[in-house]
């Protein structure tokens, strides 16, 4: 069974750090693109950042210099680091793979309030 499985999510005052983690089970996690979205209260879901397999990296314009993501195939974990954070960066945020297939990860929720 495929899993993946966001971790890392939580309060966080303006101008804080939060650290994301997507672990898969159950897939070839290499062969896999990692994208990371969010999703806030009653706007659609967005791109944030992704990773191929071959390393190239990709970032929404409002996250670049603040956030970076990266991927460990040998632990089958992708990573979201977040610095910087502001209110409108609050949201649910989804880890997906992309490749033979497409999994999602059930969401970790990340809240920037002072």
């Amino acid at each position: 069974q495929v899993q993946l499985v966001e971790s890392g999510g939580g309060l966080v005052q303006p101008g804080g750090s939060l650290t994301l983690s997507c672990t898969a089970s159950g897939m070839p996690f290499s062969v896999y693109n990692i994208g990371w979205y969010r999703q806030a209260p009653a706007k659609e879901r967005e791109l944030v950042a992704n990773i191929v397999t071959y390393g190239v990296i990709k970032y929404a314009d409002s996250v670049k210099g603040r956030f970076t993501i990266s991927r460990d195939n040998a632990k089958n974990t992708a990573y979201l680091q977040m610095n910087s954070l502001r209110p409108d960066d609050t949201a649910v945020y989804y880890c997906g793979a992309f490749g033979p297939n497409t999994y999602w990860g059930q969401g970790t929720q990340v809240t920037v309030s002072s």
